[in-house]
């Protein structure tokens, strides 16, 4: 514990935010985190005193319902927008009023509209465990472990990453369902089920929202509904129906429209490489014809992985497996054009057991070599420039090297 008044200043603190913020920032951390006993400083961060603290300081704080009343409300709120919501935890176990300020989502809120937002990587390397990843602070977390039946962790599940939630889709004995993971309880709990039972959809998240679009249902026909999803009521609204139906697709949003790409159409040997875009503010389906070349012929069309895809400051991006490349989308030519390769370590079953994602202003690839012991799983990463990819190696962990699902949650 520490013994007199100290404060800490974060090597980390947006430069946006004024002097005074930063010294109640430090005034926060510290005065209210002092006071418990395990609390150390942080790796990075520099401890010092302030001349003008005192005791009292400390005492005038004791009140277990208040946030900082030195300080006010606004300034409070503003030195939580620009804190790292990897120490979010800790403040909510404060008192309950940050409890209650933590668990609302209103910060969350908050920060979209200023455009403060941290990126972590979620991803199953195991059956039965969901781990999150802060790229930025390099630190790993292991989630809660689901309620759920072993049927549901054996059949195929997707996953998908919305506002402060992470939704997976699977079954059940007789029935498809969803389970929510929210980072505001740290807690899993069912979610609401889409109008149409699905697996093998496309999917992608813009804000708040969340498109799920074709698949094949529970009798094994192949989709072309659409859904969307609203994060703040939890709700499922339906959409205009696709031109094609189609599964084992991939979707992004690009532009602000959303994008299904890929997959197979109702033969199952018929590999799909025209596209589908969904405007928003029209409600209607566009066809691009040949905007995904089918790939080699190593496997039938039904064993390969849908299109590893992400978008990075609306470039649209491609991982081929095959290749081992990356590949970027011309928008105005509607063909792909290699940018360079992958990273060596980050090896696939025809697609399957790699996640390629947009990570911010970065592209992740997440993999490694599948062995039957003493695999690892690497993270690396690439701000996509006009050279080739140079791949930072982010982490490393001892795993399976098989990546089930994987989604990214920018909150």
């Amino acid at each position: 514990m520490l013994e007199s008044p100290t404060f800490l200043v974060s090597r980390d603190l947006p430069s946006a935010c004024e002097q005074e913020s930063k010294w109640a920032y430090n005034a926060f951390c510290v005065t209210s985190l002092s006071k418990r006993n395990s609390w150390k400083p942080s790796e990075g961060s520099l401890v010092i005193s302030h001349p003008e603290s005192s005791q009292s300081d400390n005492d005038n704080q004791s009140d277990s319902t208040s946030l900082i009343n030195q300080i006010g409300f606004d300034l409070t709120i503003n030195c939580l927008l620009h804190s790292s919501r990897s120490d979010y935890g800790s403040i909510a176990s404060l008192n309950r009023k940050f409890r209650n300020l933590i668990r609302n989502g209103e910060l969350y809120k908050l920060r979209r509209t200023m455009g403060i937002i941290e990126h972590w990587v979620y991803f199953s390397c195991n059956l039965f465990k969901w781990e999150a990843f802060d790229p930025i602070r390099r630190r790993w977390m292991r989630l809660p472990t689901m309620d759920c039946n072993e049927c549901f962790m054996c059949s195929d599940k997707e996953s998908l990453a919305v506002g402060t939630e992470l939704l997976v889709f699977g079954k059940e004995i007789d029935t498809h369902v969803v389970y929510k993971y929210s980072i505001l309880t740290n807690s899993w709990s069912p979610a609401t089920k889409t109008t149409t039972p699905r697996c093998l959809f496309a999917s992608a998240s813009l804000n708040e929202i969340a498109i799920v679009a074709g698949g094949c249902s529970p009798s094994g026909n192949v989709l072309k509904s659409a859904e969307l999803y609203n994060s703040e009521t939890g709700t499922w609204v339906c959409l205009p129906n696709m031109n094609k139906p189609r599964k084992m697709c991939s979707g992004v949003f690009m532009d602000s429209k959303f994008y299904v790409i890929g997959g197979i159409g109702e033969e199952n040997s018929n590999e799909l490489t025209c596209g589908e875009v969904f405007d928003l503010k029209t409600g209607i389906w566009m066809v691009i014809p040949g905007m995904f070349p089918a790939g080699g012929q190593d496997a039938p069309a039904g064993g390969k992985a849908p299109p590893l895809l992400a978008v990075v400051k609306n470039e649209l991006y491609a991982a081929d497996y095959e290749e081992e490349e990356v590949r970027r989308y011309d928008k105005g030519r509607n063909v792909w054009i290699r940018v360079g390769g992958l990273p060596e370590r980050a090896s696939s079953m025809n697609g399957w057991g790699i996640a390629f994602r947009a990570c911010g202003d970065e592209l992740i690839v997440i993999g490694g070599p599948r062995v039957s012991y003493g695999g690892v799983i690497e993270l690396n990463s690439w701000v996509p420039d006009e050279n080739p990819p140079q791949w930072n190696l982010l982490a490393r962990k001892h795993s399976s090297g098989f990546v089930y699902n994987c989604a990214v949650m920018g909150c």
